[in-house]
């Protein structure tokens, strides 16, 4: 039994970050979209209203992603062509069918390969064509008054504009100015553009903007910038959009013949949350703690009981008996021997220095994760 058969949480652990990335909210000012032949101008608020009430809940199209986010190069064939890491290193892409808040399919296309997500009301299904297996989830009712999200596919970045707009509109507070920055036009469509600057000097991130459709008020591309460079450091955003209703057929999932397909009850909630929640629940024992507030709050949490250790003996296992195909572990451990190593007050252990966030895993089996530099990691993990 592998490291991540034991703890299926850790799968998510490395590359959680990333969904922490847009961490703050809005002090709105109230400036208006420059008017065109196409557009009428609209206010900062008045483009936050038209965020949370589109016009349309049937969507689909093709989505790119570009991630720089500063993640280390892996050795020879090792960097991965699917699943977490993958949607955090380089360009990849993604087509999308929603016809309301409980029925979608996603697919990742990946190096001759693709990974399908397809839910249906209250089941799920994750398809994985490099290795033939299905994962079937059966998906509890939402609660009276309950807010429906979509399930992602596995990892943690944004998978289409409307997700990486809601991660923004889901922490809206005091600390960030919110502005409009003009007109934009992206996937053939006359768009409003949104934009949203932190008041945390300490901070990675220096701007995020947010286009959306001017007609069905629909989010097209949400642009995340770094302190450190000049260009996007992750960019979510449709080259193709159609507002028509999808085939209801391609939200039923039939897995092929010989595909190896394993149940999930409803009951089995920690799997669900592994598959969306990234570092939430990642300890055994421990629940994670967010130090501070904000742009600069940093995620405290515990890996499982000798995570670590686990993931050094398979991992090394994995890597002498590579034969070219993709192994979590061994590519996870590759990651964490490709962090250089670090100390302080806290303790030592490996840090990544990126782009949008910086990380710390300690030798104690502790991880930190922040949009912020290292030296803010080391003072919340200091404090705990």
């Amino acid at each position: 039994m592998s490291f991540f058969d034991r703890h299926p949480r850790a799968r998510w652990a490395v590359p959680a970050g990333s969904a922490a990335l847009i961490v703050a909210g809005a002090a709105v000012t109230p400036l208006a979209a420059t008017a065109d032949d196409a557009l009428e101008p609209r206010t900062a608020q008045e483009l936050l209203v038209a965020l949370t009430e589109p016009t349309t809940t049937t969507v689909s199209g093709t989505v790119a992603t570009v991630a720089d986010l500063g993640l280390p190069a892996l050795p020879g064939d090792m960097a991965p062509a699917r699943g977490p890491l993958a949607l955090a290193m380089g360009e990849r892409t993604v087509r999308v069918w929603t016809d309301g808040p409980a029925r979608q399919r996603v697919a990742l296309l990946e190096r001759s390969a693709e990974t399908t997500l397809v839910r249906n009301g209250t089941e799920a299904w994750v398809w994985s064509s490099a290795d033939a297996t299905a994962d079937r989830y059966e998906l509890p009712p939402p609660e009276d008054g309950a807010k429906e999200r979509p399930d992602r596919l596995p990892g943690t970045l944004p998978r289409t504009p409307q997700e990486a707009a809601t991660m923004v509109l889901d922490a809206l507070d005091p600390t960030t100015e919110v502005t409009t920055s003009g007109l934009a036009t992206v996937a053939g469509r006359d768009a409003y553009e949104l934009l949203l600057q932190p008041r945390d000097d300490r901070t990675l991130v220096e701007r995020v903007a947010v286009a959306i459709d001017g007609e069905t008020n629909v989010p097209l591309r949400v642009r995340v910038y770094s302190t450190k460079q000049a260009d996007p450091a992750l960019e979510v955003g449709f080259t193709s959009v159609d507002y028509a209703t999808p085939d209801p057929a391609l939200f039923t999932f039939t897995p092929p013949p010989g595909a190896e397909v394993t149940e999930h009850p409803a009951a089995a909630q920690q799997d669900l949350e592994a598959l969306a929640g990234g570092l939430e629940g990642a300890g055994d024992d421990a629940e994670p703690i967010v130090v501070g507030e904000g742009w600069s709050a940093v995620l405290v949490a515990t890996l499982p009981v000798d995570g670590l250790a686990d993931l050094a003996e398979s991992g090394s296992r994995a890597q002498e008996e590579w034969d070219g195909q993709e192994d979590p572990a061994a590519t996870a451990l590759a990651l964490l021997q490709a962090m250089p190593t670090t100390s302080g007050d806290w303790g030592t252990g490996r840090v990544l220095a990126g782009t949008l966030f910086s990380a710390i895993v300690t030798d104690d089996d502790r991880v930190a994760v922040g949009a912020v530099p290292p030296d803010v990691l080391g003072a919340a993990l200091a404090a705990r």
